[in-house]
């Protein structure tokens, strides 16, 4: 051994040494490589191994073949295996840095463990809040911000306020607006919630904090997990978060303006994709299935709006993908700006002399309006961000801002991949991970990688990325009656026949079910022919009603109602001094009925109606069957008098008989 070291020794010190350093620097540079290509699982997996294989033969060779050219002094072959090392050091570094950077990126979007939830207590801005002050709490509790901490602000800050229990928000907010109660609990987003609604749109001037509790704790978003990877269908929820700032904190609130569910099948590269309209008038999973706008899910939280869109469109939903819009305008312009054919303003469109124009990315006005010309163009990031949101200028609303918005999601999935450098993959990295949430993990995503590279491969030869039906639900306006809130909300109904047909289309992207064959066509070359689209033109039976107005109506017509409609029906008669009795409608005739006109009419399981059994001497004449409308609101109709008694006012048996029985063919119809 001694005379292998005095051997050595007697080696070029030069070369001596850089064999050493070059080992050395080779193993440490290998390893952090080899630490980055395991963090890729499902990437090329035989070909990691095949790289991570070669380059640990080759350092082993290189210092064993290295050690003996030392022993030898043969140099040359040493200088020549030690540039080729130095350069697979470089490629180490390099490799690490960006496989590193992808991944971090990446790993970025998933949301984290544990979150930060806040509680506060609010009061109209007016408002005195004391010892006296009453507080309203929904009684739900499951519900972290709602109810679990706002006991325990409660407890913390020693109130010692009377508290009112509520299961509906939508009833406490109001409660609070009208002055019924002093002050309610509500999570610490209250403003990104509710200030879409109409009614709420100040609600940011109108109210005060009082007190705030804030606690971390487990991400409840992520107990909704698949187990599925991009190796089999999927499907997605698409949530648009509108933050007024860039960039997407974990837990960013959304008010559900956008949802958009995306199915996809890795085999055969389609996609279904459908938005749902925000004012769509459904069940609420997590409050009790109560009726209300699926936007209004948000406010219980994701899992919420999962539940209630999963049970909407009969399909599991596997994964959820909140977008800041915000960062719309920093993703669009990372990629070099999106092709959208933009839709010529259909209302109001000679206010800015045919252009479609919105606020900008900080919702600004004036100089900072952004105007963008009606046709197919490249949009840039703010131009695609105000074409996304604008639906004031289109007849259809939020139907067409719906329409806008799958424009600009679609361009932006085929541009995303057309990178032409490292720095423009990082840009759109950048944008990605500072922009989207997701409750995938990180190698979920990337089991994505064989997908994308067959879009890549389609991309390159010309093909389209994507094959995508982009599906529309057909709906109706359904003004709605709200007893709890004392007001009509302007909800939208839907037509059966359109959602059963998307239901279709996403379970035939997902493989659940087979496409229907098309065994007969026909066209005209006088009209051109139009790829129609899932759901869309089918307006067949409408999801939902509301119970008209019965006062003035005769209680067959009531009755046969209530048995179409499956409804439990009674009849009560009233006299003068009971409170449901009417004095502007003719005796026998509905006078009034217990529930609310223009309610849901799937919330109504029993209807009793009240009909007017006699009238009070007046100088007027009542109103008759031949008088009203089953659609007039009995606040509308007018008193007219009654026939009089005899001068003496007095009634013989025989008219009384005679009365009754009046009163008996009038109720029956006869």
């Amino acid at each position: 051994m001694n005379k292998f070291f005095r051997k050595l020794k007697k080696s070029n010190r030069v070369f001596r040494y850089t064999y050493y350093i070059i080992n050395i620097v080779y193993i440490i540079s290998l390893f952090f490589f080899i630490k980055s290509l395991l963090n890729l699982t499902g990437i090329e997996t035989v070909l990691r191994i095949v790289f991570i294989i070669f380059f640990i033969l080759y350092i082993i060779v290189y210092a064993f073949w290295n050690l003996l050219n030392l022993l030898r002094r043969k140099y040359k072959a040493l200088i020549i295996t030690s540039i080729i090392s130095i350069i697979f050091i470089i490629i180490f570094g390099i490799g690490s840095y960006y496989i590193n950077m992808v991944y971090s990126n990446i790993n970025n979007i998933t949301e984290d463990d544990r979150l930060m939830y806040t509680t506060y207590l609010i009061s109209l801005k007016d408002t005195e809040f004391d010892n006296d002050s009453s507080i309203g709490m929904l009684d739900n509790e499951e519900e972290i911000e709602w109810n679990i901490l706002a006991k325990k602000l409660y407890s913390e800050e020693k109130l010692a306020n009377s508290i009112t229990d509520y299961n509906d928000y939508n009833k406490m907010l109001a409660d609070l607006y009208n002055e019924k109660i002093d002050a309610i609990f509500v999570p610490g987003n209250y403003v990104t919630l509710f200030n879409g609604e109409e009614q709420y749109q100040n609600i940011a001037d109108d109210t005060k904090v009082l007190y705030k509790y804030s606690e971390e704790r487990e991400n409840q978003d992520l107990i909704l997990s698949s187990n599925k990877t991009f190796d089999e269908p999927l499907t997605f929820l698409l949530m648009g978060v509108d933050s007024e700032t860039a960039g997407l904190n974990a837990n960013a609130a959304f008010n559900g303006d956008t949802l958009m569910l995306i199915s996809f099948n890795p085999s055969t590269l389609t996609a279904t994709m459908v938005s749902i309209p925000r004012d769509t008038y459904v069940p609420i999973v997590c409050n009790n299935n109560r009726y209300a706008k699926i936007n209004s899910s948000a406010a219980y939280g994701t899992s919420c709006v999962i539940e209630t869109v999963s049970e909407f469109l009969d399909v599991d939903i596997d994964y959820y993908v909140k977008i800041n819009f915000k960062g719309v305008v920093e993703l669009v312009d990372a990629i070099g700006g999106v092709e959208v054919d933009v839709e010529a303003p259909t209302y109001m469109k000679d206010k800015y002399d045919g252009l479609m124009c919105e606020q900008n990315s900080d919702r600004l006005f004036g100089d900072d309006l952004v105007c963008v010309e009606p046709g197919l163009q490249t949009l840039n990031g703010e131009q695609a961000l105000a074409y996304a949101r604008n639906r004031h200028m289109y007849i259809g609303g939020d139907l067409d801002r719906i329409r806008h918005q799958q424009q600009v999601v679609e361009a932006i999935a085929s541009k995303a991949l057309q990178f032409s450098s490292i720095t423009d993959l990082q840009n759109i990295l950048n944008a990605i991970s500072n922009n989207i949430a997701t409750n995938m993990d990180t190698n979920t995503i990337l089991s994505g990688y064989n997908v994308i590279k067959n879009m890549v491969s389609n991309v390159i030869s010309g093909e389209d990325l994507l094959n995508i039906n982009k599906a529309y639900l057909e709906t109706y306006s359904l003004p709605v009656y709200v007893p709890s809130m004392g007001y009509t909300t302007s909800a939208q109904g839907y037509y059966v026949d359109s959602l059963e047909d998307i239901r279709h289309a996403i379970k035939v992207t997902l493989g659940l079910e087979d496409e229907e064959v098309i065994k007969t066509f026909s066209f005209s070359i006088n009209e051109p022919y139009e790829i129609t689209s899932p759901g869309s033109g089918l307006r067949g039976e409408q999801s939902s009603s509301t119970l008209p107005n019965f006062i003035g109506s005769t209680v067959s017509v009531a009755e046969e109602f209530c048995n179409e409609h499956g409804i439990n029906f009674n009849i009560e008669y009233v006299d003068p001094d009971d409170e449901h009795y009417n004095p502007n409608v003719a005796v026998g005739l509905i006078g009034d009925q217990s529930e609310f006109i223009g309610v849901l009419l799937q919330t109504v399981d029993e209807l009793t109606v009240y009909v007017v059994n006699s009238k009070e001497a007046t100088s007027e004449e009542p109103i008759t069957d031949d008088d009203t409308d089953t659609e007039t609101d009995s606040d509308d109709e007018k008193d007219t008098s009654k026939d009089k008694n005899d001068s003496d006012n007095e009634t013989t048996e025989d008219d009384e008989n005679s009365t009754e029985e009046d009163i008996t063919d009038i109720i029956l119809g006869n």
